[in-house]
């Protein structure tokens, strides 16, 4: 499927910049034909206008006549121009009609009045040719007519079409591998989205299905049992709601890690005190059986700390820290409490000297359902979702969570938040 998507991605990627490259080629071709052409037409129209400033209108005889004896090629009294490259010039009177000329035989009626047109001869050799209407104070007396091969044009630009004809294939094989690593790049976190939906999916399947198994199996051996002994059927009703309550906790956690994954609405923050929230949470501790055997210690300031948040989710991640801090800390051991405030940032401390948490396990702790000693987090009762929770709810309040721990030495938790 991922190389299905990342190849579909790849084409559309290569028939997009593949359709821009071969537009902007053909743009790129059309300009330089009109460079080209430019060129010749100045090259010509210089050549041109030369033979032009030597045509004279003279009177003979009581009459004005044209003078071309001195116009270079159509004259008799003047040099040729060097090197001119011209295929043949021609004069026309003011009625069109062919006068004088030079090289290829023309036609014998000017068919343009001006400017510059491409022919093709009989010979199929392509001539650019420029036709100038002459005057003489003001007064058309005749029109110049000459022609040039296109030759080094036609070179020039049958060069570029090969520089085209090359780079352009090569150009599209550079955008199709750079489309297939983009949409690989493109793919990466939806395949890294997808590989977490199924661990998560996977995860959450195998949680379930072992508090659904002992449901199932007590009710069967309710059914199937032949005692009217109250007291066994209570413990079988005991232990079915116990495994239901766990199965609510664990579908209300994965319902929490469904719908909260962004930053928070601003309508459900409001301005609340961290040290109010963490004297409540002592309190509560210092009267459950749980913590009894732990020695929990709170170092508070005596000044409020302003925060904006949600008070519940702060107080459920506060918790959840907590708790797995007194949860693995033996007996006679201690938890500490801080709250304090550096720079713009609110600090929660938890620090404990329990049991620590493996170096190679640091990097996992935060994902759903990973348990650092599985064994043991079954026997206290964990779904390894209480620090995935923690640090989600941290997070949409613009704050992050750090965790430092060694090995039988214990853990130390910062949670930063944005002071109000």
């Amino acid at each position: 499927m991922f190389n299905r998507s990342r190849r579909n991605l790849a084409n559309w990627f290569t028939l997009t910049m593949g359709s821009i490259l071969i537009i902007f080629a053909a743009v790129v071709y059309y300009s330089e034909v009109i460079d080209e052409l430019e060129e010749l037409d100045r090259l010509l129209y210089k050549k041109t206008i030369v033979m032009a400033a030597n045509v004279k209108l003279e009177q003979h005889n009581g009459q004005q006549q044209v003078d071309l004896e001195h116009v270079p090629l159509l004259g008799s009294m003047v040099l040729p121009l060097p090197e001119s490259q011209l295929v043949y010039a021609a004069w026309y009177d003011k009625q069109k009609q062919l006068v004088q000329f030079f090289g290829t035989i023309p036609s014998d009626r000017l068919l343009v009045s001006g400017g510059f047109d491409t022919i093709k001869t009989d010979s199929k050799v392509w001539l650019r040719q420029v036709t100038l209407p002459v005057y003489q104070d003001g007064v058309l007396i005749g029109y110049l007519q000459a022609a040039m091969p296109m030759t080094a044009t036609e070179t020039a630009l049958a060069e570029f079409r090969l520089v085209l004809a090359i780079s352009v294939p090569i150009t599209l094989g550079i955008v199709a591998l750079t489309g297939w690593w983009l949409g690989g790049l493109a793919m990466q976190p939806i395949r890294h989205s997808y590989d977490s939906l199924q661990r998560f999916t996977a995860d959450a399947s195998h949680e379930l299905r072992s508090p659904l198994t002992a449901i199932i199996s007590n009710a069967q051996y309710g059914f199937l049992s032949n005692s009217t002994a109250l007291e066994i059927q209570r413990q079988r009703f005991h232990k079915i709601s116990d495994i239901a309550k766990s199965m609510s906790t664990l579908v209300n956690d994965l319902l929490f890690l469904a719908r909260n994954q962004n930053q928070l609405p601003k309508e459900f923050l409001q301005e609340i005190d961290l040290k109010n929230i963490l004297l409540q949470i002592t309190d509560d501790y210092h009267k459950q059986s749980d913590v009894q055997h732990l020695s929990l210690v709170s170092h508070l300031p005596n000044y409020s700390i302003n925060i904006l948040g949600e008070p519940n989710l702060l107080r459920q991640a506060v918790i959840n820290i907590l708790t797995n801090a007194c949860k693995y800390t033996p007996a006679g051991g201690q938890v500490e409490l801080n709250l304090f405030t550096q720079s713009h940032w609110a600090i929660i401390k938890i620090i404990d000297n329990g049991i620590g948490i493996p170096a190679e396990d640091l990097p996992y702790i935060f994902e759903r359902f990973y348990r650092v000693d599985k064994k043991r987090s079954r026997k206290t009762g964990g779904f390894g979702l209480g620090l995935a929770i923690a640090q989600q709810i941290i997070q949409s309040h613009g704050g992050k969570i750090i965790i430092k721990s060694l090995l039988k030495e214990g853990t130390s938790v910062q949670i930063i938040l944005p002071i109000k």
